[in-house]
């Protein structure tokens, strides 16, 4: 039976987590000294800086390759008294471009401790919770005799690329079928995130005519044909309806255009990126049926052009975890036990946790260190959350993994 909230004994790892302070911050230091951007920078270094962290503190890595070989993860499994579930802490390495250097107040590789709080791209997502979650992992390893089961440090380095290739490269492997939940440590101290809207997105391939633009009789440009659908999709009406265990409504934004090139020549092609929300009573299903029927439209008032070809390229279901839900109860539990009033919320950015609602694990996707300039000039954490958010991550586990 689940304890009530705010019964949960967790005098323990929070002592832990205060003893452990110092050592986080450290190694937090360290991870956001060396740049990680996505897409930018090398990511072996930053891999290589916590694997040796781990390796010194008795725990065995390993890398992940995704399908163009390259390394796009680090993994590290303990076990605990005996054979159990298996949950998993994720957390990426790679990070948001740096945007103007000159604007911040520190350098973004400084990880420069002022005031109580760590500077630096990355210290909030989220090279402080991989930071928390290794120690959590040290903790659980020397308490094995307390629980059973393992759990999973998993350390993407292919997530700010959008690709979450890391994810990808563990969760579609045979251990899959295994996971019985993910813990994502997003920052954010107020809230546990415990779903997200789902995600749609398109490309639109419009045809026109190619032609001169000067020539005697005009051509149907691709680009005024693409004008007219965006217009049109931008005015389509999306369900409203929300209710208490999803509060967020659908959504669908054009997100770019690409299309012509100079002055004299009529485009044939151009193509239009198409955003939609999703939440569970309005599925991916439904949305590209709209998007097709206004596409439709729109192609039947420009004859003599080629039909506009929709290409998906992402699709992840909304997702909310239960009230009732395990993952969801212990840490909103142990959070509280610690002192932190969180509150379960439905995000409305997608993440990796509609990802793994595809493939029907359960997942909490954000609870972490309170911050500020996440993606923006002079990002920060402040450095008296860790040892709360340690406590409530090391707390739960062992509230999931009870030896029975």
């Amino acid at each position: 039976m689940t304890k009530p909230r705010g019964q949960v004994d967790v005098s323990s790892p929070l002592l832990d987590g205060h003893d452990d302070q110092a050592s986080v911050v450290e190694l937090t230091r360290e991870l956001v000294r060396v740049p990680s951007r996505g897409g930018i920078d090398p990511y072996e270094p930053v891999l290589e800086r916590m694997a040796s962290w781990l390796t010194r503190h008795r725990l065995a890595t390993r890398r992940l390759t995704g399908s163009a070989g390259a390394t796009v993860a680090l993994v590290c499994e303990i076990h605990g008294c005996r054979p159990g579930p298996r949950y998993v802490l994720n957390a990426c390495l790679d990070t948001a471009p740096f945007g103007d250097e000159n604007a911040w107040a520190f350098p973004p590789t400084s990880g420069k401790v002022a005031d109580g709080w760590l500077h630096g791209r990355g210290s909030s997502d989220s090279k402080a919770g991989a930071a928390i979650f290794a120690h959590v992992a040290v903790r659980l390893a020397r308490a094995a005799q307390r629980w059973a089961g393992s759990v999973v440090l998993l350390f993407d380095v292919d997530e700010h690329t959008g690709v979450f290739g890391g994810a990808k490269a563990y969760f579609d492997a045979a251990t899959a079928d295994r996971v019985d939940g993910v813990m994502i440590g997003y920052p954010g101290i107020e809230h546990v995130v415990t779903g997200g809207r789902g995600v749609l997105r398109t490309r639109m391939h419009v045809h026109g005519v190619a032609g001169h633009s000067g020539g005697r009789s005009p051509t149907p440009s691709a680009v005024a044909k693409a004008a007219a659908l965006v217009s049109r999709l931008h005015e389509a009406q999306l369900p409203v309806a929300v209710d208490a265990e999803f509060p967020l409504p659908a959504r669908l934004t054009v997100t770019a255009i690409d299309g012509g090139q100079g002055y004299s020549t009529v485009p044939d092609l151009c193509r239009v990126n198409v955003d939609v929300r999703l939440t569970p009573m309005w599925d991916s299903d439904a949305a590209l049926a709209l998007v097709r029927a206004h596409t439709a439209e729109v192609d039947a008032r420009w004859p003599g052009t080629q039909p506009t070809y929709v290409e998906v390229t992402t699709r992840w279901p909304a997702f909310a975890l239960p009230s009732d839900a395990p993952l969801r109860t212990a840490l909103l539990d142990a959070a509280a036990a610690v002192g932190v009033p969180a509150t379960a919320k439905v995000a409305g950015p997608s993440n990796i946790g509609n990802y793994l609602a595809g493939l029907g694990i359960p997942a909490t996707a954000g609870f972490g260190v309170d911050h500020v300039g996440l993606h923006g000039t002079d990002e920060r954490i402040a450095l008296a959350s860790i040892p709360l958010v340690q406590a409530t991550y090391q707390q739960a586990l062992l509230t999931l993994l009870a030896v029975s």
